[in-house]
């Protein structure tokens, strides 16, 4: 009898955990929604929901931009950065159904002028290499060739890369990079005969008639587009009351890395045909084959797994992997597919729980991923049936010992040498003026004026301000553009005094990794 029941019993379990991936959204979920954005102070979100045979669920809370009254809804255009990435795979996939390339065509078999610091992997370097942060590159290495925005095009980036030293051999770990999808958009564009823009926008966007869509963040005025958002006012971005940015950023440069605007009520479309494995349900037209969608999701690259805070540990991944274009990973037993993405001012994610033929997209217009990871636990908990804890305020104190811990260190670092005796320049301020060169980044100028000295990154528009000196031969930048990222200046001397070289290195400990001044070396030119 016993036995009996305990079978009736995990019968109805299994049954109820199969009619959750069928559920409707969580009951809660618009008071949910606006707690999450009362907590972490962001103006505005949308969330769209797909089910199998379902009508999507999208639904958008809050303003696109604060002090005005437009309210977000499912046509809201959002920059989705990094989340462009699986367009990209996609793009290449088809042409890989297509015979036109393979994953394992070479690089440089398509662009014949590719080139890595290193021959060996100039030669070995493979489209699927391309995609799965396995070069040998730092994280973010080169970024600041296309971010802030560039007057470099693609082609000159493309040819710097043979500038940019490994950290580790080929193919031995992973480190994240924007370049190499840069170069993946211009495989694209050369099999194609025809721009990275023009073809998703034949082969993707169009099919799927995701005709508000955009591949660029040059949008007009009346647009119906989210404001970037985030509290920038103060020496350590994350710190300070929230605001609107002065403008949107563009990352047009770097298109296949990370370009598309998009909104709810349109990436149901796209989460759907990655549902469906390709296959359009509502035109009945097939983007790419069963076989390719499985080789983007099967693992390519691992990741390392980190234990979180104590009161994050449900939310522990037991293992995480980089597909093409996707991250595979684990969350409390079932296997997800995810992807987030961040311009300055907004953060996205995409979600998929394959198994329960579910998938859903967060878009917020601020920089806050505690808006999106508090939304991610209370769907995921919601569609596998799970009990949720207090995700909101569990995630808001994480962040905020982050922010605090991160605010020591930078404390720190000011205190180092302070009460040392010898503080002022080894040369007079005028002697380090002067234009400086770095073999991938290409030349900073640094100018005496009358009562300031002057340093501008002239490939970066936006990056000029005034060099302020700290200590010896370490001067901080002040950029005019308090949006960006500040970064200390750092000079060395040969032995007859002249100026051997300069670096520079992040203030902040939480600057994101796409200011990768630590890879910059800076030689005088002469």
């Amino acid at each position: 009898m016993m036995q009996r029941l305990t079978m009736k019993f995990v019968c109805l379990a299994a049954l109820l955990v199969a009619s959750a991936s069928l559920a409707a959204p969580p009951a809660d979920l618009a008071r949910y929604a606006q707690k999450v954005l009362q907590t972490f102070g962001a103006p505005g979100m949308t969330v769209a929901i797909v089910e199998q045979e379902k009508p999507y669920v999208v639904r958008s809370y809050g303003v696109r931009r604060m002090g005005e009254p437009a309210k977000v809804d499912e046509h809201t255009l959002f920059a989705i950065g990094s989340t462009t990435k699986a367009f990209t795979t996609a793009l290449l996939a088809m042409l890989v159904d297509e015979g036109k390339l393979t994953w394992e065509t070479k690089v440089a078999d398509v662009l014949p002028g590719f080139r890595m610091y290193d021959p060996y992997v100039s030669s070995e370097m493979t489209v699927r290499d391309l995609v799965v942060h396995r070069s040998g590159l730092g994280p973010g290495a080169g970024d600041l060739m296309f971010f802030p925005p560039t007057t470099l095009t693609r082609a000159d980036i493309i040819h710097r890369l043979r500038y940019i030293k490994p950290v580790t051999s080929f193919r031995s770990s992973f480190a994240y990079d924007n370049l190499l999808y840069i170069v993946a958009g211009e495989v694209i564009a050369t099999v194609e005969k025809s721009s990275w823009e023009d073809t998703i926008r034949k082969r993707i966007l169009g099919p799927l008639q995701m005709t508000e869509t955009t591949t660029t963040s040059t949008l007009p005025a009346s647009a119906n587009r989210a404001w970037p958002h985030a509290r920038a006012s103060q020496e350590m971005r994350g710190l300070g009351p929230m605001s609107a940015l002065a403008e949107v950023t563009s990352v047009d440069v770097a298109a296949a890395a990370g370009a598309l605007n998009s909104n709810g009520i349109e990436i149901a479309r796209w989460l759907e045909l990655q549902l469906n494995a390709g296959m359009d349900a509502k035109s009945g037209t097939r983007l790419f084959s069963e076989a390719q969608s499985r080789e983007m999701w099967t693992p390519q690259t691992l990741l390392p797994v980190s234990d979180p805070p104590q009161r994050l540990e449900l939310a522990k991944a037991h293992f995480r992997a980089y597909s093409l274009g996707w991250i595979v990973s684990e969350y409390r037993g079932q296997m997800v597919l995810l992807h987030a993405g961040g311009v300055p001012g907004m953060v996205t994610l995409f979600v998929l729980i394959p198994e329960r033929h579910v998938a859903f997209a967060l878009f917020t217009n601020a920089e806050e991923p505690g808006v999106l990871s508090s939304m991610q636990y209370r769907l995921l908990d919601h569609y596998l049936g799970l009990k949720s804890p207090d995700w909101i305020t569990a995630l808001s104190e994480t962040f905020k010992e982050r922010l605090a811990k991160a605010q020591e260190q930078l404390a720190a670092s000011k205190e180092q040498g302070k009460d040392e005796p010898v503080k002022s320049p080894s040369l007079p301020i005028e002697k380090y003026a002067g234009r400086y060169r770095d073999a991938w980044y290409g030349t900073v100028t640094i100018e005496r004026a009358a009562d300031a000295t002057n340093i501008r990154f002239d490939n970066t528009p936006s990056m000029t301000g005034k060099l302020e000196h700290v200590r010896y031969d370490t001067f901080r930048t002040r950029w005019t553009d308090r949006n960006l990222e500040d970064a200390y200046v750092t000079f060395a001397l040969n032995p007859d005094g002249s100026i051997e070289r300069m670096t520079l290195r992040a203030i902040s400990p939480l600057a994101d990794f796409s200011y990768d001044y630590q890879d910059l070396l800076f030689l005088p030119e002469r």
